[in-house]
């Protein structure tokens, strides 16, 4: 399927980058603050550095099946039934991550710019862009991420520039007053949301011209989207406060409504809204495109581009089923969502590991 498709590891290191920024640029800091306090910059460090410990076992299924699908090699590692089993449960993921990166962005917008507007035609909206993309090609939404992507950097720069004076170091302090519990705890949350979602990787892992082995493209997207995310993290509890960051739903946003540069520049939170817009349009383009490219697989279809309009509705239907309301988000993201993210993003890829090299070993002895 798609053999004629292929995209750059320039293309691919940017869709990793915009992926992982996504919806975590907003929502992220608060949830990381909220457990660990100040010590949350630390959190974010070492998360970072785990997650890149965390994607050779990606790089090493993509290295060992460089023509397949996840949903393809699962079914070679474990048999066709068992296999299409655990692809299946796989699958759950884009539409269950999808689901909930639209409640985001519906939530944001009637929440933060238009508050009397009803959340539907903003669901409806925001999919139709993501299933035009979808329908376009992953080439296209390679190419759009290349133009848009300098953008993104050149909003994100400013955004820290009009910062710099609003910066207090004294946030930072004091150092480890919880102890270690709370760091391991929200270390565990930002691995799972947003460095673990990338999992869905391994069904375009197959349509990247690799010039190089070591695959190393993976580890500067991962590295580049945790950059973003680590200075956002340092700016709300310099800028915010632990008090702040912690309360906020979007503290993000917050943030950029500090700006006040000479009392001339002022409440231009319109970058963190640009910045977001283009980095959650390619997160649920791509969970959109993994989810048809993988039933389409799954189900030997000729073409997933005629799923893509069924599926966007499936989309639009789950994102009021699966989040009734913000509450619920909130407990889902600190109850559940590190447990099945964990297991569709670290334990299942681990599990298909072992196997293929039990099986390898099998097979060569």
């Amino acid at each position: 399927m798609l053999k004629h498709v292929k995209i750059s590891e320039k293309q691919f290191i940017v869709l990793l980058s915009l992926y992982i920024i996504g919806s975590a640029i907003l929502v992220i800091p608060s949830i990381i603050v909220s457990i660990a306090k100040q010590d949350a910059w630390i959190t974010s460090i070492l998360t970072l550095i785990i997650a890149l410990g965390i994607m050779p076992l990606y790089i090493a299924l993509g290295r060992r099946y460089p023509t397949m699908l996840f949903t393809e090699f699962t079914e070679e590692i474990l048999g066709k039934w068992i296999g299409k089993l655990f692809s299946i449960i796989f699958l759950t993921f884009p539409l269950v991550a999808g689901s909930l990166t639209l409640y985001n962005i519906g939530d944001f917008i009637i929440t933060q710019v238009m508050p009397e507007t009803p959340i539907v035609p903003i669901y409806v909206f925001v999919l139709s862009v993501s299933l035009f993309g979808v329908r376009l090609g992953l080439e296209v939404l390679a190419r759009s991420g290349e133009i848009l992507f300098p953008w993104v950097v050149a909003l994100f720069s400013l955004l820290v520039l009009f910062l710099t004076k609003q910066i207090n170091f004294d946030h930072f302090q004091p150092f480890f007053t919880m102890g270690l519990r709370p760091i391991f705890i929200s270390t565990v949350h930002f691995l799972t949301f947003p460095f673990l979602d990338t999992v869905v990787f391994l069904m375009i892992f197959p349509y990247v011209k690799w010039t190089s082995k070591k695959r190393t493209p993976v580890y500067i997207g991962t590295l580049i989207g945790g950059v973003f995310l680590i200075i956002i993290i340092f700016l709300c509890i310099l800028v915010l406060g632990v008090d702040q960051t912690s309360t906020r739903l979007f503290p993000t946003y917050l943030l950029a409504q500090e700006i006040n540069v000479a009392n001339f520049i002022t409440r231009i939170e319109v970058i963190v809204a640009i910045i977001w817009f283009i980095s959650i349009f390619f997160k649920l383009s791509i969970l959109l495109f993994v989810l048809n490219l993988g039933l389409a697989q799954l189900f030997n279809l000729s073409s997933y581009r005629f799923l893509a309009l069924p599926i966007g509705l499936l989309f639009l239907a789950s994102s009021n089923i699966f989040v009734p309301s913000g509450p619920f988000l909130g407990t889902y993201t600190l109850t559940t969502s590190p447990f099945y993210t964990g297991t569709i993003g670290f334990v299942l890829p681990l599990f298909l590991f072992v196997i293929d090299r039990i099986k390898k070993k099998l097979v060569d002895s």
